[in-house]
């Protein structure tokens, strides 16, 4: 059964970690992208990187509109981002692995991702001033050992790691966050 203790919260070292790319998508890639989803689920996030369940490969799921009874999940293996451009969007994120916060993170507005699925098609995915194309540059950015703080200036980002501590001290978990 998922839970929120499958989640690598910070700072731990797996987050800062640049993650291997599949090579070929097995049973295990399967039963792991399977069991991400349940932890997303669990922790009612819309993205999971593997890192963050302490996996140091180039897998994401994702479902930005899901319901207790709909659910659209991605699984991109290997994703890259081809383009990223359109103005500047600043959005309040949270990240299951920093629990108990939420930062003001300045994105692209318009993404172009490509990514093999669990049957190993090349998809496209293109997402233009929405919650996608925000998780989609959160998520990737996880597999290349990037998180949400590292895009705040450095005064910010020793504010919000004090904030992120006095939070997890609190009993924060995973998929708690606060409204700045």
């Amino acid at each position: 059964m998922a839970q929120a203790e499958d989640i690598v919260v910070a700072p731990d070292k797996r987050l800062k970690t640049e993650c291997a790319p599949i090579e070929e998508i097995t049973d295990e890639v399967r039963d792991l992208a399977a069991h991400m989803l349940d932890d997303m689920y669990a922790t009612e996030g819309c993205g999971l990187a593997a890192p963050q369940v302490g996996e140091l490969v180039q897998l994401v799921v994702i479902d930005v509109d899901y319901t207790k009874n709909k659910r659209n999940p991605y699984v991109l293996i290997n994703p890259r981002i081809v383009e990223a451009d359109g103005d500047e969007r600043e959005t309040s994120e949270g990240c299951l692995s920093f629990p108990g916060i939420s930062v003001q993170v300045k994105r692209p507005s318009h993404v172009v991702v490509e990514a093999r699925n669990l049957d190993g098609d090349l998809m496209r995915y293109e997402a233009r001033d929405n919650l996608l194309a925000v998780c989609l540059q959160h998520e990737i950015d996880h597999l290349h050992g990037v998180t949400m703080l590292d895009h705040l200036r450095p005064l910010q980002r020793v504010r919000m790691m004090h904030e992120y501590e006095q939070a997890l001290a609190a009993g924060a978990k995973p998929g708690e966050t606060s409204t700045e």
